[in-house]
């Protein structure tokens, strides 16, 4: 294990091997971080669970057109996992650009999904395998996607949304919402 300086971890907490904690991220009580871990310019709640191969607080992929290439945008944020998270074996959760990335309290996340910079999620949400979540969305509490959700950038998915396996979201969703498809 590799832990930078600055490292809080709280009492309780295990890291497992071939893990890398950044310069000054904060880790709360009774965490469990598996192995092959990196997490870097992030808060973590209590009784958080994050499995083997996470990646949390890498620069979300943010680049300025130009008429000779490309720039990247510096990404300033940091990503906050609130308590009782539980993250699934080689999620990536990127840094906000501006603002920070956030993964409400008690939100379980499975398996292969990427989460871009500036997204919040909130509470109590339920995130199936290979799904995706671009830039800038928001997720309100006790939301629940299938795999393979692709959801496209700067939406509103309100409070209590059910989306099916395999939909794309192009557009912001009602609170209560059930859909499925293309909607």
């Amino acid at each position: 294990v590799v832990v930078g300086p600055g490292v809080e971890i709280g009492e309780g907490s295990t890291i497992g091997a071939n893990t890398v904690i950044g310069p000054y991220v904060r880790i709360g009580r009774n965490c469990h971080i598996a192995s092959n871990v990196t997490i870097i310019h992030s808060l973590i709640g209590n009784d958080v669970i994050i499995h083997s191969g996470v990646s949390l607080g890498q620069d979300g992929f943010g680049f300025a057109i130009g008429r000779d290439g490309h720039s990247k945008v510096p990404q300033i944020g940091r990503v906050i996992v609130q308590d009782k998270v539980e993250l699934g074996a080689q999620v990536t959760v990127d840094r906000g650009g501006v603002r920070d990335t956030i993964i409400g309290e008690g939100s379980k996340i499975d398996n292969m999904v990427h989460i871009a910079h500036n997204v919040v999620i909130g509470r109590h949400c339920l995130i199936a395998a290979q799904t995706g979540i671009a830039g800038s969305t928001e997720i309100g509490d006790f939301c629940i996607f299938g795999g393979q959700v692709g959801l496209t950038g700067h939406i509103k998915i309100g409070r209590g949304t059910q989306i099916a396996g395999g939909s794309s979201v192009i557009s912001d969703l009602a609170p209560g919402s059930k859909v499925g498809g293309y909607p």
